[in-house]
């Protein structure tokens, strides 16, 4: 296995770590995402969202396994960092938990799309 190819598992299950997390743990989040859940409506959306999506997508780039699933998953990673950049600097939110979730996005992003 080469450097790209085992950077590109880490990400994916990263990924899917990260999902995890947000599935089993869903109050455990807020300190790398900054939200924050009230009831069981919220915790509902980052169990589904968090969760489910990033389960999901991480589990189709192994299921499916092919360059373009990869890619895939490095596009969603660099449209999100795109949208935090603007975020960022629109929404006055320039704290470095930001920023840092900015640079593994791109940085997963990279690797996902070579």
């Amino acid at each position: 296995m080469n450097i790209l190819k085992a950077l590109q598992f880490v990400a994916v299950v990263l990924t899917i770590g990260t999902g995890l997390l947000s599935l089993f743990a869903p109050r455990n989040v807020q300190g790398f995402t900054g939200l924050t859940a009230p009831d069981g409506r919220g915790i509902t959306e980052i169990r589904s969202i968090l969760g489910g999506l990033f389960i999901g997508l991480g589990i189709a780039v192994f299921v499916l396994a092919t360059r373009e699933t990869y890619q895939m998953l490095g596009i969603m990673y660099l449209a999100i960092a795109a949208v935090r950049l603007i975020s960022i600097f629109v929404d006055k939110s320039s704290v470095q938990s930001n920023w840092i979730s900015l640079a593994v996005e791109i940085v997963f992003g990279i690797i996902l799309v070579l």
